[in-house]
């Protein structure tokens, strides 16, 4: 059996120590070879037009081009997986869920100063090698084309129904969950939402939607409740548990051991809501790599709960929500931008029914 080609990798950062500490880390590895070291955007550009790699590393705060900017051209004329490499300040954060929406597939955080880098190695070689293993649609973040206007959820089914949507990201589900929040009512049921997401960014990014989104958006706090129009996102690097105290729901944010190499992990929160008696579920999965969330979908069907997955026309990687539907748990599968549509049926047909997990 031929031995597969190693994983091409260009490190880009205005940092040598940073890109000696990342190249020496890498090529160690049979599987992987750096292919090029890169100051700043425009020495990046002439390696990746010579050696065409397979995957870049990109830090956002560079001299002549920031990496966001040179992101958004290489996506658009050069299209490749990109994995951000990003400092922890607030800057640095938002920059990150900047670079995610604008089609980045990844960011590992650096969580301090140079001669920290080396404890970002093993999660760099292990979303390469999933970079490797996957297969990835670049494409512009979702829009609407004022002559094709997206489905919406039907207000009067939200308005009417009291029940919980919860939701699962991964890959590209920065985008995917912007664009759908942004078509949902503002007095939707509560929304409790997994994104695979480092520590310190989901903060960055819960004020992002809360600025572009109908309903509110926070970063979950220990203790939160679900409330009607209230959108609650999973804090990077712990995991969301919705527990009940009698007739109240209540979050539990905890750490623990990782989930599929994630925490917080889409599992962990849709096992905690298939244990729930009494509330009309709808869960999503959407665009991501691996197969969280899919074992939790299943649960949440045999519990009653309407189940949609993403469809792999609108996915950016048809991972997780192909296990979904592969192991059973996906009622339906649509397009993203059918997908309003789609949870607003769901709760009316759970209303009409009377079906609830």
């Amino acid at each position: 059996m031929a031995v597969p080609a190693p994983t091409r990798v260009l490190i880009v950062d205005d940092s040598a120590i940073v890109r000696k500490m990342l190249a020496d880390s890498l090529r160690v590895e049979r599987d992987l070879e750096v292919v090029g070291t890169a100051a700043d955007p425009f020495i990046a550009r002439d390696l990746i037009l010579q050696h065409e790699p397979d995957v870049v590393t990109l830090d956002i705060e560079m001299p002549r081009m920031d990496g966001l900017t040179f992101l958004r051209k290489l996506m658009e004329h050069h299209p490749l997986p990109v994995i951000i490499v990003s400092s922890l300040t607030k800057s640095g954060s938002a920059a990150s869920v900047d670079a995610l929406r604008s089609g980045a597939i990844d960011v590992i955080p650096k969580p301090g100063g140079p001669y920290s880098v080396g404890q970002v190695a093993e999660r760099l070689k292990q979303r390469i090698r999933s970079v490797r293993d996957g297969q990835f649609k670049f494409a512009r973040p979702v829009a609407v084309a004022p002559s094709a206007p997206a489905a919406a959820a039907p207000a009067a089914a939200t308005r009417r129904m009291n029940g919980l949507l919860v939701i699962g990201a991964s890959t590209g589900g920065t985008q995917a969950t912007e664009a759908l929040l942004t078509r949902m009512p503002a007095d939707c049921p509560p929304i409790l939402i997994v994104q695979h997401m480092p520590a310190n960014f989901t903060k960055a990014y819960a004020d992002r939607l809360n600025t572009v989104c109908p309903m509110r958006v926070a970063e979950a706090k220990d203790g939160d409740r679900p409330e009607r129009g209230l959108a609650l996102i999973a804090p990077g690097d712990y995991h969301m548990v919705l527990e009940t105290f009698g007739i109240q729901m209540r979050l539990s944010i905890r750490q623990g051991p990782q989930v599929h190499h994630q925490r917080p992990a889409v599992d962990v929160l849709f096992h905690s809501v298939a244990r729930l008696r009494g509330v009309a579920v709808v869960a999503c999965l959407l665009t991501g790599m691996g197969a969280d969330g899919a074992d939790g979908m299943v649960a949440l069907r045999a519990a009653g709960a309407e189940t949609i997955a993403e469809d792999e026309h609108s996915c950016v990687v048809f991972g997780m929500p192909r296990e979904a539907i592969k192991r059973g748990g996906a009622a339906h599968v649509v397009t993203l931008l059918k997908m309003p549509q789609a949870i607003g049926e769901c709760f009316d047909r759970l209303q009409r029914t009377g079906k609830v997990a």
